[in-house]
């Protein structure tokens, strides 16, 4: 398979002509950009023979200004876990295993799953414990997916330790083997544009005045999460060296998890609807996503900002794209208040860029 990508230089810009919409979750804000610090990339899909040509839009898309990933760091954590797995002969996705002082026992495949599903903290917890930060890290870049600086673990007490708890690891039925512990670097601060954000934020003391500091934070730009989508959607169209190593089977174990609708896996699919974590095209909406549409994603909701980064397929009207974007919606300028425009304005906006380039997709020529 030959892999050709390009940024377009066509006087007509798809992503240009979504965002000037009349639609008011689009007109909105794009009438208010600062605000918002919007970024998205957009990719065109074309095949010609053997080649597959991708054709790059961006719109603001800068990694020196930060955004806060939130839990789109879920998708390189589920990718390094199962590749480390494939070169350890004892452990497979289906082993169990539970993090020491922890009472739930898992699987790596029940893990990558509810991350997918429904974004499970925990979940992706205890494959930060697995890999290590470094580790993790050091194996995206070595793959071409950066920059990226996965610093900490989700909404737990222990968050910034360096230090991973070890893993109770299920050898067999009654013999366990418990993992070392993994000493990760202390993260240095971000120095780049917007890592200082707002005008206050609570503490556990209660409203602060001053800018909220992200520059510890978990750093995976619009660049670096838009180059792993790709990699796992089409291995085939990298060299080999920016392939992961993964075997068929992990592979699809991903894929399936990365579009399985929460109610499929088990999860009520009244509180858990079908686009409970599909933000394009079907986000602000509860009804059932068509069966002929599959949305290969992972999103990220913290602090005010809303993340996407997805892979839509429609088989009935044989069309694929990506689409990568991320919106801050935080009008109080106060983090960690819990006021954020979410419902009002950020998921509606992501959800009508999804529909404005799908209706683009569904009539261009291709």
């Amino acid at each position: 398979m030959v892999f050709v990508s390009c940024e377009s230089s066509s006087k007509v810009n798809p992503l240009d002509a979504a965002l000037a919409s009349d639609n008011l979750k689009i007109s909105r804000v794009m009438d208010s950009l600062e605000q918002f610090e919007v970024q998205i990339r957009y990719t065109q899909i074309d095949r010609e023979q053997d080649s597959i040509i991708f054709t790059d839009y961006d719109f603001q898309v800068d990694v020196d200004n930060y955004f806060y990933p939130a839990s789109t760091v879920k998708f390189p954590a589920a990718v390094a876990a199962l590749e480390k797995i494939n070169e350890i002969d004892s452990l497979s996705v289906n082993t169990r295993f539970y993090v020491e002082g922890d009472s739930v026992e898992t699987t790596f495949a029940k893990a990558v799953s509810e991350i997918f599903a429904v974004s499970d903290n925990a979940a992706n917890n205890r494959l930060i414990e697995f890999l290590g930060q470094d580790h993790l890290n050091q194996r995206m870049q070595k793959r071409g997916v950066e920059p990226i600086r996965i610093a900490h673990r989700l909404s737990t007490s222990n968050a910034d330790e360096v230090t991973t708890k070890p893993l109770v690891i299920y050898l067999n039925d009654s013999t366990t083997s418990l993992s070392p512990p993994i000493i990760n670097k202390y993260p240095e601060e971000l120095n780049i544009n917007r890592v200082h954000k707002g005008s206050g934020y609570y503490d556990d003391e209660g409203l602060q005045n001053g800018a909220f500091d992200f520059s510890l934070k978990n750093y995976y730009p619009i660049k670096a999460q838009h180059a792993l989508l790709k990699r796992i959607l089409f291995p085939e169209s990298f060299v080999p060296e920016e392939q992961f190593n993964l075997n068929p089977d992990q592979r699809q174990l991903l894929l399936n998890a990365m579009y399985m609708l929460p109610g499929v896996v088990g999860y009520d699919s009244e509180k858990f609807y079908d686009s409970y974590v599909k933000f394009f095209m079907f986000g602000d909406s509860t009804d059932p996503i068509p069966d002929h549409i599959k949305i290969y994603n992972k999103v990220g909701y913290a602090y005010g900002t809303l993340t996407d980064c997805a892979y839509i397929q429609d088989a009935q009207n044989d069309i694929d794209f990506l689409v990568t974007a991320t919106i801050l919606v935080n009008k109080d300028g106060i983090f960690n208040d819990n006021a954020y425009e979410y419902d009002e304005i950020g998921i509606p906006f992501l959800a009508q860029l999804g529909r404005e380039l799908y209706q683009q997709e569904l009539t261009r020529k291709r």
